[in-house]
């Protein structure tokens, strides 16, 4: 893997622009966080995406599926130009698997996810599965419990990108088959550990959402399920289709947040550094901008 560009804040957030063996272009992100006692790896699994997300600049293409071997290459590129090696000692290391691509559609992901303990002795591990729960995603979800089960029964993070209660609104934000509330409750039901995480209902909220506490209460335990509200990032295919983030600062939406807590619900207001937009660390959005460069 060769690294192309690297944009950003060693100290805050970096993304790494890289060609793999294949002569195809990935990117990938860190972020630190907590006094910088915490870092987040972002990975790409596929070259582009299908889904085609309305705010995603990910998907306006799609070139297959990264290798198992090409996804460890992205950790170790990381941590040897942050650290100096593969080691780190923080208080939390934690790899979302949500950069470019849904991470449902390939099965490499889950050798990552099986094989990482072999390589890597790192403690406080958090591995983090982001998904649209697209159509024909059982078997890949069904693999990641029994890993989850061996492996990370008290510590992967298991979210799903839900972004409106709104089923036509929903499918115009995620044009594919996915889903509905009620198998990825049964799913998160299953998937959920008593002394382990929550599942995560993400909604990146835009000034037009539509969120109905209602309708979540409806199918998410708030014993199991946690709600986690994002800004949209300024991305290329946002400004394109006219969405504009319902949340700028902590204060926005307190309306929604303070329903969602009435109902039983925890609540996680995301909100990343201002910087990070200007870098391009959130919502992969920098390779569009490095290949029209």
């Amino acid at each position: 893997m060769k690294v192309k560009q690297i944009i950003g804040n060693k100290n805050l957030a970096e993304v790494f622009v890289a060609k793999t063996n294949s002569n195809k272009l990935i990117e990938f992100a860190y972020s630190m966080h907590c006094d910088n006692k915490k870092i987040v790896l972002t990975l790409s699994t596929l070259y582009g995406c299908p889904v085609a997300c309305k705010f995603c600049d990910a998907g306006g293409y799609f070139e297959g599926n990264i290798s198992e071997q090409d996804i460890f290459k992205q950790i170790s590129t990381v941590l040897n130009h942050k650290f100096g090696d593969n080691k780190t000692n923080l208080d939390e290391f934690k790899i979302q698997f949500a950069r470019m691509g849904e991470p449902t559609f390939n099965a490499d992901v889950l050798k990552v996810l099986t094989n990482f303990p072999k390589i890597y002795n790192t403690k406080n591990f958090v591995p983090s599965i982001s998904t649209i729960a697209p159509e024909g995603c059982e078997t890949f979800l069904e693999n990641l419990l029994e890993i989850k089960n061996k492996f990370y029964k008290n510590t992967m993070q298991m979210q799903f990108s839900i972004h409106s209660t709104n089923e036509e609104k929903r499918n115009w934000l995620m044009p594919v088959k996915k889903w509905n509330f009620e198998k990825i409750a049964n799913y998160g039901n299953r998937f959920f550990t008593k002394g382990g995480k929550k599942i995560t209902l993400n909604f990146a909220v835009a000034q037009d959402s539509v969120i109905n506490v209602d309708e979540l209460k409806k199918y998410f335990d708030t014993n199991k399920f946690l709600i986690k509200i994002t800004p949209i990032n300024p991305t290329n295919s946002a400004n394109k289709n006219k969405i504009n983030s319902g949340i700028k600062t902590s204060d926005d939406n307190c309306s929604l947040i303070a329903q969602l807590k009435k109902a039983g619900y925890e609540v996680i207001l995301s909100m990343g550094e201002l910087e990070e937009n200007e870098i391009g660390s959130n919502c992969g959005q920098y390779l569009t901008n490095h290949t029209k460069k």
